[in-house]
């Protein structure tokens, strides 16, 4: 028996070894890849079907999010409700995403209901019909809850920062405008999904409580299914950021909180910065007790939370500093965000504070490695990324391993307040 009068010893995190447990890959009969995870003690399971049909290879705006809006919105043997209900009647979930880079439709289900609930995926996948009612509705919708948005300066913070680092034309600077809405059509939908939601062009990745009965399963439904290799139009877009690298928005004359969003271009996981900027972007504002955090909100008090973020996509990135603030205290602010950054690059992080973010951000990722979903998206980011388990590895031993004055030099590369656009929304 364990004598409960003793306190077990606290290891800090960054003592762990990081395991990222194996995956498996299988091909269908039809050559189609399906990465499975078997893993959990509950009879749940999530499939992810991805498809390269993000916002990069729109040829309009709006085409790719509304594509995926709608897709689960009717084919051409059922209606929107009865896609609803067949997944509702066995208490499932399916949803889609539409990022920068991928369309994603995930299932989540009880693992004794997938036979029932394939079908209908396949259904979606091969037979979306975009009715034009559907579509209709979703002009309306949209452009209501845009216009709504319109008046939050948060929203259009968000917005402008992006358009500002990459341009608006840009697919990773472009946002929701009303006229580009109301002009999308039921054929342009159909021929997006046509070419970029061919089966030649999806990854399947499968996790929870399954084996090779729910691969035969899937081979059964989309295994037999014949694949048509399309070459994707891989367009060549050109950055066109902003001229003028600080901008003031009145949104709101009587506002009286203004929104503050700087931002850079940024490298993406691809670059060997990327890791250990992981780390130094913890450290500057990625978590509540980072530098800004401490300084603005909690020293200064001008705001109730302040973060920064790596954005990172297959063709680039972004680095942004996000918080909302007293309109009266905008430029002060400013300043001191911009003062966090000549500290880091001035003065070398303390080890008692460097190995406080180590266990954060460790800690974080034993977090990520606790149950079968979180662990098959790690999985499917470093495979749509072109990387294997040796990333992961190395990542690990990056945050684990990185100085102080590697992290001093990271900040005087990235740190430039030149190099940086600031938006202001009131």
């Amino acid at each position: 028996m364990p004598n409960r009068t003793i306190a077990p010893k606290i290891h800090d995190a960054i003592a762990y070894s990081f395991v990222l447990p194996p995956i498996q890959q299988t091909a269908l009969q039809n050559g189609l890849p399906v990465y499975w995870l078997n893993a959990g003690v509950q009879d749940v399971i999530e499939i992810d079907w991805v498809f390269p049909a993000g916002i990069w290879f729109e040829q309009k705006p709006g085409v790719a999010q509304c594509t995926a809006a709608l897709l689960k919105n009717g084919t051409s043997t059922k209606t929107a409700q009865e896609i609803s209900e067949a997944f509702e009647y066995y208490g499932a979930n399916l949803q889609v995403s539409c990022g920068n880079d991928f369309a994603i439709l995930s299932l989540f289900t009880l693992t004794k209901h997938l036979d029932k609930l394939l079908p209908v995926v396949e259904d979606i996948l091969t037979n979306a019909a975009f009715p034009e009612e559907e579509l209709n509705l979703y002009k309306q919708n949209t452009v209501q809850k845009l216009l709504v948005s319109l008046r939050q300066g948060e929203f259009v913070a968000n917005q402008k920062i992006d358009a500002a680092i990459f341009g608006e034309d840009y697919p990773y600077g472009r946002y929701s405008k009303k006229e580009n809405i109301e002009a999308l059509t039921r054929e342009e939908l159909q021929q997006f999904f046509n070419m970029h939601y061919t089966l030649a062009n999806m990854h399947i990745y499968m996790s929870g409580n399954v084996g090779k009965k729910e691969v035969a399963a899937l081979d059964h439904f989309f295994g037999a299914a014949p694949v048509t290799h399309k070459s994707l139009i891989n367009a060549d877009f050109l950055k066109k950021p902003a001229a003028d690298k600080k901008q003031f928005i009145l949104n709101d004359p009587e506002g009286v909180q203004g929104a503050i969003r700087i931002g850079r271009e940024f490298i993406n996981r691809h670059h060997e910065d990327f890791a250990p900027m992981i780390v130094l972007n913890t450290l500057f504002g990625g978590y509540f007790g980072s530098r800004l955090m401490r300084n603005i909100r909690e020293d200064k008090g001008y705001t109730y939370g302040i973060y920064s973020s790596l954005s990172p996509f297959l063709r680039g990135g972004s680095f942004t500093i996000h918080t909302e603030v007293g309109r009266e205290v905008i430029e002060q602010a400013v300043a001191e965000i911009y003062i966090e950054m000549e500290r880091l690059c001035n003065e070398p992080v303390s080890e008692e504070e460097l190995l406080l973010v180590k266990n954060y951000l460790l800690g974080n990722l034993l977090g990520d490695l606790d149950g079968p979903f979180q662990i098959i998206q790690r999985w499917r980011t470093l495979l749509l990324n072109g990387f294997t388990e040796e990333r992961f590895n190395s990542n690990i031993a990056t945050y684990k391993n990185v100085t102080a004055k590697q992290l001093q030099e990271l900040a005087r590369n990235y740190f430039r307040k030149e190099d940086f656009y600031e938006i202001v929304v009131v």
